[in-house]
């Protein structure tokens, strides 16, 4: 069972998507801050992560370019989400090493296909 980190500030998404994922068979661990995720990234050595953007303590953005620095973490994908539709955010997701950009509100078909891609990958 491929395990995802969530890196999600907001309660109320957090403990949707990871209910959701759960139930489509992912063992789901959490964080609540980009620090947090660094740290659990390490520890837990998810499969894939999914990380928010707009973080307290480290933002998403600087979470996943320690994340991608680190050789233990480096390999993990990372899927960011982002509630900023912006065209320019994607570009900056993918230049701090996020492997793909989903945007919120979460619909589920289309993040499921995007982390089969990320897991298919690493």
């Amino acid at each position: 069972m491929p395990k995802i980190l969530l890196v999600e500030d907001n309660e109320m998404n957090r403990d949707m998507l990871s209910r959701r994922l759960e139930r489509k068979g992912f063992e789901v661990v959490c964080a609540v801050d980009g620090q947090q995720g660094v740290e659990m990234a390490s520890s837990h050595a998810p499969d894939l992560i999914l990380m928010d953007l707009s973080l307290p303590v480290l933002d998403g953005w600087e979470a996943t370019r320690r994340l991608k620095a680190a050789p233990e973490t480096a390999g993990i994908p990372v899927i960011a989400l982002t509630a900023h539709a912006l065209a320019g955010d994607r570009e900056r997701a993918l230049e701090a090493g996020c492997d793909d950009v989903d945007t919120k509100p979460v619909e589920l078909p289309r993040l499921l296909e995007k982390i089969e891609a990320g897991l298919k990958k690493s």
